[in-house]
C-alpha cells in the first residue's frame, strides 16, 4: 500500500492553493465542498475562481509565492504550469513537514485526491496511488451505478442515533451487531422509500428487542490461493467474523480480505511441523464460540477434502454450537486447472482419484487399484512421500514412463509446474517448493497445448516427451 487512506476533516481550517488557472479551480471546488478555508496564491485568477472570490468562497492571498505562507496552513496544493515554481512549492512543503499535492505529478505528492462517491455522511473514495487515475475514475462510475442514492439518508439517521445506542448497548460488538441486523433489514428499505418515521420504528424495535447473538462456526474453504476463486458466500462470512482461525495453506491476499478489526489466530500445520495440534483447534472453536462470536474456521482448498473439516465439525456438533460450511475450489480441482492440466479426457482418462500421500498411521493405500492405467492420480501432501508411490505403482503395474507433474503453489503469482516420468516422481519432488500437488497420468501430456496461466516462475521438464522443444 503506497498511500494510506485518510479522510481530513478541512472544515475552517487553512488550504494553500498556489495557482489561479482551471486546475486549480477543480480541486478548489472539492476543498469548498468540504468547507475549508482556501487561500490563492496566483498573479490572475480565472473566471471561475474570480467568480468564487466575489462570493467570499476563497481569499485571494498574494500574486506572487513566499514560503511563509504554508506556516500556518493545514495543506498545500500546488496547480501551476511551472514546473520550477512547482518544485518550490513542493520543497518548502515537505520542510516544513505539510501535506502537499503537485496536481499531476505523483512523485511530487504527499498525499492524493481520490476519486469519490459521494453519499454524504458517507463517502467511498478510490485510488490508484497516482499510477492509473482513469482506471480509478473506471471504478468510480461502476461504483455510482451500484450505490443508491438513499445511502447518505440511511448514514445521516445512524449518526443521529448513534448516542442512543452507544448508551443502550455498551459493548462494541453488541453495536456492531445491532447496526449490521438493522442495515440488513427493512430499515435501509424504508428510508429508501421516503418512510423515515417507520424507519425509525423499526430502529427503536430492534434496539428493545435487541439478544446477543449466539456464537456460531463458520467452515471456509479459502480455495488453492488466487483470492479471485473465493466464492461470494466465503467473502460475506470473511467481513462477519469476530474471529478467523486461519492455516498456513491460506494466502495472505485471503487473510486481507478478512474484517479489520477480526481477531486473526494462526492454526496452521506444515508437514513434520504442527504449529498447534489438532485436538487444541478443536477446543479453540468451541470456547470461542461458547464466548457468543463467529468463528470462521478458514482452510485452504475445501475444508471437506483432506481438510479435517468433518472432524471439527463433529467436536462442534457435540457441543451444540451452530455451525455452516461454505465450500471451496479444492486444490486438485484449481491448481490443475491454472497448470492447464485437464483431469479426465476422453482420451486419455475416464476417472480421476484423489488421494492423500500422508496417511493416518497403520493405514495402507490400494495400490493395486492406484496402479490401473487410464486413470489420473491426484494426490495431496504426497511430496513427502513421492519416492515411495514412484515404487509402490511401478511395482503393481503402472508403467515407469507414465507422465508426472508436480504444481507447486498453485494459482498463485509465484505457481510452478515441474514435469517428468513416474520413475522420477522422487528425485523431481526433492525439487518442487511447498504447498505441492502431484499429478499422475497421460493427461499431464496436454499440458503444454493448454497451458494458459503467465507465471513468474519457470517450468520445469525432466523427459523429452513433455518438452517437444527438446
Amino acid at each position: 500500500m503506497d498511500y494510506l487512506p485518510l479522510f481530513a476533516e478541512l472544515r475552517g481550517r487553512p488550504v494553500l492553493v498556489v495557482g489561479g488557472g482551471d486546475i486549480a479551480a477543480r480541486k478548489i471546488s472539492l476543498l469548498n465542498r468540504a468547507g475549508a478555508q482556501v487561500l490563492v496564491v496566483a498573479r490572475k485568477l480565472c473566471e471561475e475562481l474570480e467568480t468564487l472570490r466575489q462570493q467570499q468562497q476563497l481569499t485571494w492571498l498574494a500574486t506572487e509565492f513566499a514560503e511563509t505562507q504554508l506556516d500556518a496552513v493545514f495543506l498545500v496544493i500546488a496547480a501551476t504550469n511551472d514546473n520550477a515554481l512547482n518544485q518550490r512549492v513542493y520543497d518548502a512543503a515537505e520542510h516544513r513537514q505539510k501535506l502537499v499535492n503537485v496536481v499531476d505529478d505523483q512523485a511530487r505528492c504527499s498525499f492524493i485526491f481520490p476519486s469519490i462517491v459521494d453519499r454524504s455522511p458517507l463517502v467511498v473514495a478510490i485510488s490508484s496511488g497516482g499510477k492509473a487515475p482513469v482506471l480509478a475514475r473506471f471504478w468510480r462510475e461502476k461504483l455510482e451505478s451500484l450505490l443508491p442514492a438513499s445511502l447518505g439518508e440511511v448514514a445521516r439517521i445512524a449518526g443521529e442515533w448513534r448516542d442512543r445506542v452507544k448508551q443502550h448497548l455498551p459493548d462494541v460488538t453488541q453495536r456492531r451487531y445491532y447496526w449490521e441486523r438493522l442495515f440488513g433489514g427493512r430499515f435501509t428499505a424504508l428510508v429508501t422509500a421516503g418512510r423515515q418515521q417507520e424507519a425509525e420504528k423499526i430502529a427503536e424495535q430492534e434496539l428493545q428487542q435487541y439478544s446477543t447473538p449466539k456464537g456460531e462456526i463458520y467452515l471456509v474453504g479459502a480455495g488453492p490461493g488466487d483470492p479471485g476463486l473465493l466464492t461470494l458466500r466465503g467473502l460475506q462470512v470473511l467481513q462477519l467474523a469476530d474471529v478467523v482461525l486461519y492455516d498456513y495453506l491460506v494466502s495472505d491476499e485471503i487473510l486481507e480480505l478478512t474484517r479489520r478489526d477480526a481477531e486473526r489466530i494462526c492454526v496452521g500445520k506444515r508437514a513434520g511441523a504442527h504449529l498447534v495440534i489438532q485436538e487444541e483447534t478443536n477446543r479453540l472453536l468451541v470456547r470461542l464460540a461458547q464466548e457468543g462470536k463467529r468463528v470462521v474456521r478458514l482452510k485452504g482448498g475445501d475444508p471437506f477434502i483432506f481438510g479435517r473439516g468433518g472432524e471439527e465439525l463433529q467436536v462442534a456438533a457435540e457441543a451444540s454450537i451452530p455451525f455452516q460450511v461454505i465450500p471451496g475450489i479444492t486444490a486438485a480441482s484449481g491448481a490443475t486447472a491454472y497448470a492447464g492440466i485437464p483431469l479426465t479426457h476422453r482420451d486419455h482418462s475416464q476417472s480421476v482419484l484423489f488421494i492423500t500421500g500422508h496417511c493416518q498411521p497403520g493405514s495402507e493405500l490400494d495400490w493395486p487399484s492406484l496402479a490401473r492405467a487410464r486413470q489420473t492420480l491426484a494426490i495431496y501432501m504426497g511430496a513427502m512421500n513421492a519416492e515411495t508411490i514412484s515404487r509402490e505403482l511401478i511395482a503393481h503395474g503402472r508403467e515407469p514412463q507414465t507422465p508426472v507433474a508436480i504444481i507447486s503453489r498453485g494459482t498463485r503469482a509465484d505457481q510452478q509446474v515441474s514435469k517428468g516420468t513416474l520413475a522420477g516422481l522422487g528425485e523431481l519432488a526433492q525439487q518442487a517448493p511447498s504447498p505441492a500437488l502431484l499429478v499422475i497420468g497421460e493427461v499431464v501430456l496436454l499440458q503444454d497445448q493448454l497451458a494458459w496461466f503467465q507465471t513468474s516462475s519457470s517450468q520445469v521438464d525432466d523427459d523429452p516427451r513433455l518438452n517437444p522443444s527438446v
